[in-house]
């Protein structure tokens, strides 16, 4: 399975899709730990403007979708880097990587996690209405996290968070095959099918069922198809620096509006259509494009961010054990007001070490290790668009 050609390959990073990736993964705490703050009933946003409250902590949403923006544009563009066109990829190969990447961390979480519900700690337990630990690990193995929620109800939050991952592994499932038989225009127009069905993956086709419209599969699957398609926009392409700074001005100021600017677009009916998503994908991608176009390299203050970035998928897996211990020591000192800030940049910043931790002395090992044993070796490709 060893790659034949150019075996000297240098990957370089794209910063600002790194810095993308911390940018989703900040909004993903913000918003886990406020629902905690909610659920205890603790009025920490009386009296602040109610735009600046939902710019804050009510984004996890669009966060995700910035995630499935980003990897979609990384799964298509290190395929096309790898075996040079999508339709060439070798579709063994292909699973083989992913299971390598994904598969070490998600396992070991799934067993921690029944351990935990073995043991009857408070947070982690699976309820019979759900269908127990059984029915979880079955959602989880299979990629249906999202279906079960919305049928049964919801599970723990370390559970729950695996949604999105059955999202991205589904789509992944049938992308190396779309590609081997599909090829050229018939690839992008499925692509567009998923981009133009997205919408309505979030309203219509929901049934009215409020779960369902976050976590449906076509709700996540047009921005993974999205970030798809300006890959295959940008393989082998260089754009121009007008156009460069043309797709970053538009894609900020997308993201902008989206983010901070929820209770105007609200009156355009964006979200009750199911285009506020659309957008934020649109706006990812477009920042993406100007990301891998430019030589921009983050300035020496920005880099812990890069970290956060680079290492989004192991702090998206385990942040949720971060933010219950960090809300059950608040909670034991009182749930002073006075501490809530605090809590929600202990939490972020405990996170982040965590995943880094996670990804150096277990992912990536794990990854390399794999990837020696069964696959092509231990080379690196990361968020990648050019060869260095």
């Amino acid at each position: 399975m060893t790659e034949q050609p150019n075996q000297t390959r240098s990957w370089t990073r794209i910063d600002g899709v790194d810095c993308l990736r911390a940018l989703a993964i900040f909004y993903v705490l913000m918003n886990h730990v406020n629902m905690r703050l909610r659920g205890a009933r603790i009025p920490y946003t009386h009296g602040m403007p109610k735009q600046l409250v939902v710019a804050l902590v009510w984004q996890g949403q669009p966060g995700v979708q910035i995630f499935f923006a980003v990897s979609g544009f990384l799964i298509a563009a290190t395929t096309i880097r790898r075996w040079g066109t999508l339709g060439d990829v070798r579709i063994k190969d292909f699973y083989l990587i992913r299971f390598a990447r994904i598969a070490p961390l998600l396992l070991t979480l799934l067993a921690i996690l029944s351990l935990l519900h073995a043991l009857h700690v408070p947070n982690y337990v699976v309820k019979p209405q759900t269908g127990g630990l059984g029915r979880a690990l079955v959602a989880a193995l299979t990629f249906h996290i999202g279906w079960l929620e919305a049928t049964r109800g919801y599970l723990p939050g370390n559970w729950d968070i695996l949604w999105s991952l059955s999202v991205e592994e589904l789509f992944y499932l049938g992308f190396p095959l779309a590609c081997r038989f599909l090829r050229g225009r018939w690839l992008i127009a499925l692509l567009g099918v998923f981009v133009v069905l997205g919408p309505f993956g979030r309203t219509l086709l929901t049934h009215g069922n409020d779960v369902w419209q976050e976590y449906s599969y076509l709700g996540g699957m047009d921005a993974i198809a999205l970030g798809c398609l300006t890959a295959i926009c940008l393989a082998h392409r260089t754009l121009k620096p007008a156009t460069v700074r043309a797709c970053l001005a538009g894609g900020l100021t997308l993201l902008i509006l989206c983010l901070t600017c929820s209770p105007q677009l609200a009156k355009l009916k964006l979200e009750e259509t199911g285009l506020l998503m659309t957008f934020v994908g649109i706006g990812a991608c477009l920042v993406i494009a100007a990301a891998s176009q430019s030589r921009w390299r983050a300035p020496r203050f920005v880099r812990p961010l890069l970290a956060y970035g680079r290492n989004s998928y192991e702090v998206y897996l385990t942040h949720m054990f971060v933010v219950y211990t960090c809300f059950d020591q608040f909670v034991r000192w009182g749930k002073p007001l006075t501490l809530v800030w605090p809590l929600f940049g202990v939490t972020i910043l405990l996170a982040g070490a965590l995943g880094v931790l996670v990804a150096r002395f277990y992912s990536e090992p794990a990854n390399r290790w794999l990837r020696v044993r069964f696959g092509d070796g231990p080379r690196e490709i990361g968020t990648v668009l050019r060869e260095g």
